[in-house]
């Protein structure tokens, strides 16, 4: 079922884009605080002031549809049915995770008929060719399925994401790819890792649609999805969309961001995509205080029976560090010896 206009969007489902945005940033505030606790292992990724871009995006899509969510798009996760207990036991490399404590953060997938996400092998492009190839080979079935995927700013200037990208506009794969906008590429900004700062300009290069938006606008972020899903589903091929942000924390928590300017981080403070969405719900009563106070409360009491629950799971054990790792195959005969055509040629094969 089609989704509707920005403008038709209902009160309950404008809600329901608060309760992700929140629970997007409850979840990490909570991996936080257990990453201070040395109970997370490896690094721990920040959507913070992101949130509207991941939220907005992902609640355009329909049942069916595809998405790869990258390492600032755990609200995607959320709207798409990922659970806050997988991502905790998943950052603490508990048993109990998506991956049984073989993998970490967000490298974690499913694959389902209401709609797969196709588990993230690099948060620099890659993603971008095998989803193009995932809806190509969909709409070899005569199936319209549409995927979606994020990339940053400095993913952009990647060898992989120009030729995945390359490849879906030639294709006019129905693909579309947010570009997240969010001024810098670890500690670089983005002046200094290209010269066109418009990230939208480039769709004009590979000959698709594109358009830049205000990504901390959350009903922004839905519409310009939303038509761009339409399109690529009536066969119009991809769209870039630029969505201007800002990461308020480092690139990831180790990382204490000194090298951005005191200003910059004041500026976009004054953007928070969810104080912003919260004020507008409020003073054009499509909510009262209440029942965001509610959602708060109910995400709270949830989080504390998840973590119990992550703290609780056990690591894995030793012995199945194989486990699931090759298929059981048998092997009905040897398997014939590698012939080189030099040693076939003498007579050595």
């Amino acid at each position: 079922m089609a989704r509707p206009p920005a403008a038709q969007l209902s009160r309950p489902q404008l809600v329901e884009l608060f309760h992700f945005m929140k629970l997007n940033r409850m979840v990490e505030e909570r991996l936080t605080n257990l990453y201070r606790q040395n109970k997370v292992v490896g690094g721990l990724y920040r959507s913070l002031g992101q949130e509207a871009s991941s939220v907005g995006a992902a609640y355009a899509l329909e049942r069916g549809d595809i998405f790869t969510p990258l390492i600032r798009n755990l609200g995607a996760i959320f709207v798409r049915g990922g659970k806050p207990r997988d991502v905790l036991c998943q950052y603490m490399a508990r048993q109990d995770g998506p991956t049984r404590g073989r993998d970490l953060n967000v490298h974690f997938g499913w694959l389902r008929e209401d709609g797969s996400n196709i588990a993230v092998i690099s948060m620099l492009g890659d993603m971008v060719s095998i989803l193009a190839g995932a809806v190509i080979a969909e709409r070899m079935k005569g199936k319209t399925t549409v995927a979606l995927t994020w990339i940053g700013d400095g993913g952009t200037s990647t060898g992989a994401f120009h030729e995945g990208f390359n490849l879906a506009c030639v294709q006019k794969a129905p693909l579309v790819v947010v570009v997240e906008n969010n001024q810098y590429a670890y500690s670089t900004p983005t002046r200094m890792q290209t010269a066109n700062t418009r990230f939208v300009d480039r769709a004009q290069a590979y000959g698709c649609f594109g358009e830049r938006i205000d990504g901390n606008d959350v009903v922004a972020v839905y519409e310009a999805t939303r038509v761009a899903i339409e399109r690529a589903r009536n066969g119009e091929g991809p769209t870039l969309i630029e969505a201007e942000t800002m990461r308020m924390r480092g690139h990831a928590e180790h990382d204490d961001m000194k090298y951005v300017p005191e200003a910059l981080v004041a500026e976009w403070q004054k953007k928070d995509p969810i104080a912003r969405f919260e004020t507008h719900l409020l003073e054009k009563n499509l909510a009262a205080q209440s029942d965001l106070d509610a959602i708060v409360a109910m995400i709270e009491r949830q989080l504390d029976a998840d973590v119990a629950f992550a703290e609780a799971s056990p690591f894995p054990a030793a012995d199945t560090g194989l486990d699931g790792v090759y298929g059981d195959v048998a092997v009905k005969s040897p398997v014939p010896p590698i012939v080189s055509a030099w040693d076939a040629a003498k007579g050595r094969g």
